[in-house]
């Protein structure tokens, strides 16, 4: 499945997440497919010839030739403030992929799965959700880690998968300000959190991790501190720049 080769993709839709992020649509003629919790390569060229490439996790299951990918604005940065802002229906970029085989989640496995997101993380592990609708009883639990309730990505369409399917449990972790309501104050990810909306670790779930190393290093620990098998973390991060 996996393709080391250039292929060209066409913008066919692109809608906001947040007021700093953009979900793309892509379709890219010839596209082997991919699993959830893939990645791409992203290549863009200008017309001096300059090229700037930049990895983007999966958004959704693989589809035919479309794929989607969901882009995070990131304060100087080369290629997203592009993408994010720029980028119009029926321009071409060029992907390589799907890439990674250990981050991935198989509808045939088993559950529970604990999904454990900061920030822009969350895109690879909404992959995992979507995947599962309709096809997969697997137990998932979710807890994403994000600044604000501003910042949350794929809100609306999380709240109705909780509630349209009992089997996903959903729980955001503020860590800069929080919704009316909320008691937990503002704060970084701890065991506690962990405790209260993850899995036991006597129920062996395999738990995917994702988001910035900071991020990722603390929680994978906290994991195995709290008893899970290392050899049923897995986790993937991207630098402080996203």
């Amino acid at each position: 499945m996996v393709s080391r080769a250039w292929r060209t993709a066409v913008l066919v839709e692109r809608h906001p997440e947040t007021a700093s992020a953009s979900t793309l649509a892509l379709e890219a003629a010839g596209w082997p497919g991919h699993l959830a919790g893939q990645h791409v390569d992203v290549r863009l060229t200008a017309e001096d010839g300059y090229q700037a490439v930049r990895s983007y996790s999966l958004a959704a299951p693989t589809d035919g030739d479309r794929l989607e990918i969901t882009v995070q604005r990131t304060s100087g940065g080369e290629v997203s403030p592009f993408l994010v802002d720029d980028l119009a229906p029926g321009d071409e970029v060029e992907v390589r992929g799907p890439l990674g085989g250990w981050f991935v989640w198989r509808p045939e496995d088993p559950g529970p799965v604990l999904l454990v997101a900061g920030g822009s993380g969350l895109v690879p592990l909404m992959a995992m959700v979507r995947a599962r609708a309709g096809v997969s009883r697997a137990p998932f639990r979710l807890v994403h880690s994000v600044r604000t309730p501003e910042d949350r990505l794929y809100a609306a369409e999380l709240r109705r998968r909780v509630g349209e399917d009992g089997g996903l449990d959903v729980a955001h972790l503020y860590t800069r300000s929080t919704p009316e309501g909320v008691e937990r104050a503002p704060g970084r990810i701890g065991a506690d959190d962990l405790i209260a909306h993850g899995w036991p670790a006597d129920f062996e779930p395999v738990c995917y991790v994702c988001g910035p190393t900071g991020f990722v290093e603390t929680a994978a620990a906290l994991l195995v501190a709290l008893g899970h098998d290392p050899g049923l973390v897995r986790t993937e991060r991207f630098g402080s720049g996203g």
